[in-house]
């Protein structure tokens, strides 16, 4: 079966350079996604978390630097982020730009293979770290609870806690109470944190698995005016305490 190609995000207000970046990177075998400004970057990447994204340090309203910034809260560290600039070329620029988080800094105008090279480059880089995943991150995720990773992973797969609460069928309140705990116990202070600890430990990745708890998720049947959860007695014993007994 064909490989899924990866995603590239590329973020310019230039309508022009993107369409000419997107016929590129898809005939270098890439999905392309593009935004013009920061603003519509993070909702991009809220939707569906890109492999990598190509961002212009000059952008309307929210510069290169800080939607890095907020991308690396986000995503973590694993997203590779590269600077693409026509404007800011000098030496220090690209310094500067480097020594905020960005993985490579290209300067325009640039040749096409140029281009595709940094991006597979920075690519394999992502999946050479993946498989060389830091352990301290899995020993971190194991006082978690099988609910508190469930969550942690959703967290990290860009859900907000409306959406979670939706879709483990429990409270908002249930999941802040969730998150605290997390919070304590991997011993960060925001869930940010807490989603770059996820993150490296590859635990977005196998969000899917998690969620589906090992084939047992939670089934809701809504019969004369109640609710009843049906699963396995494990998972009735971790619902139960979060519905608060609301079903009955």
């Amino acid at each position: 079966m064909a490989r899924t190609p990866a995603t590239v995000l590329v973020v310019d207000d230039d309508p022009n350079f993107r369409v000419f970046v997107q016929t590129i990177l898809e005939h270098a075998g890439f999905a392309v996604a593009s935004a013009e400004d920061g603003e519509s970057a993070l909702a991009a990447v809220e939707r569906a978390e890109p492999h990598l994204v190509l961002l212009d340090v000059c952008l309307p309203g929210a510069s290169g630097y800080e939607v890095l910034r907020e991308l690396r809260d986000r995503c973590g560290e694993g997203l590779p982020i590269i600077f693409v600039s026509g404007q800011r070329v000098d030496t220090y620029d690209r310094v500067a730009g480097l020594l905020l988080g960005a993985d490579d800094y290209v300067v325009k105008p640039f040749d096409p293979d140029e281009l595709i090279a940094r991006v597979r480059r920075s690519l394999e880089r992502r999946r050479s770290a993946a498989a060389n995943v830091e352990p301290e991150a899995e020993e971190l995720l194991d006082a978690l609870t099988p609910r508190e990773r469930q969550l942690l992973a959703l967290f990290a797969a860009g859900r907000s806690s409306k959406q979670i609460a939706l879709e483990l069928v429990i409270s908002p309140r249930t999941v802040g109470t969730h998150m605290h705990h997390i919070l304590t116990k991997l011993g960060v202070h925001n869930r940010a944190q807490a989603v770059a600890i996820a993150h490296r430990a590859q635990l977005a990745a196998s969000r899917s698995r998690e969620a589906n708890l090992d084939g047992r998720s939670a089934r809701i049947a809504t019969q004369t005016g109640r609710t009843y959860v049906q699963g396995s007695p494990s998972d009735l014993e971790g619902l139960s305490g979060e519905n608060g007994g609301r079903g009955n």
